[in-house]
């Protein structure tokens, strides 16, 4: 097998993702995704640090939130900040087809489910010093994020749910929609 294989991180991801639908999270082993992409173990590994991290690689969104609020009007109130760098983050997404499947994937692995919420937590805990830096104390930045990936999350779903939607718009429909909640009208 050659040394080096042309994106042979898009290769392992791609083969996981058809196994992990095929065959189940559970019963996939790294060695037959490897196999499955052509490559490896040890090449996996130089990717993955386990089997569940091939369906998170990367932190492109992570990144682009933290940019996002840390260039957003000094004016913007803390959680108008964060709403405004969620507005932007399909800019980072990878496709709508490789996110719906990777979503039932998800769905279906206890294990898998976990990681989601723990790479969402990072997310969030990632945009507290983004938010200190703009003055905001860190419980309550932390706060601030939290309802931020909530906001998110709905529109995310929606986003995935119908192809017609621009992701901006359903940011701001599930922003509305916890005003609604949080102050409702009398």
């Amino acid at each position: 097998m050659p040394r080096w294989e042309s994106d042979a991180q898009g290769r392992l991801e791609r083969a996981a993702l058809e196994l992990f639908e095929t065959q189940g999270y559970e019963r996939t082993s790294v060695a037959q995704i490897a196999r499955t992409a052509g490559l490896t173990e040890r090449s996996f590994y130089r990717y993955f640090p386990d089997k569940r991290e091939v369906l998170f690689a990367g932190n492109e969104l992570e990144a682009h939130l933290v940019g996002q609020v840390e260039a957003a009007d000094p004016g913007l109130r803390p959680l108008e900040a964060l709403l405004a760098a969620l507005r932007t983050a399909d800019e980072v997404f990878r496709s709508r087809e490789f996110l719906l499947r990777r979503v039932r994937v998800i769905a279906a692995s206890p294990a898998l489910a976990e990681r989601d919420l723990i790479k969402l937590a990072d997310i969030a805990e990632a945009l507290v010093p983004a938010l200190g830096r703009r003055g905001v104390e860190p419980d309550r930045a932390r706060f601030i994020s939290d309802v931020a990936i909530a906001v998110s999350r709905r529109a995310t779903s929606r986003w995935l749910a119908d192809p017609d939607a621009t992701f901006s718009a359903l940011v701001d429909q599930a922003a509305a929609e916890l005003c609604e909640v949080v102050a409702p009208q009398a």
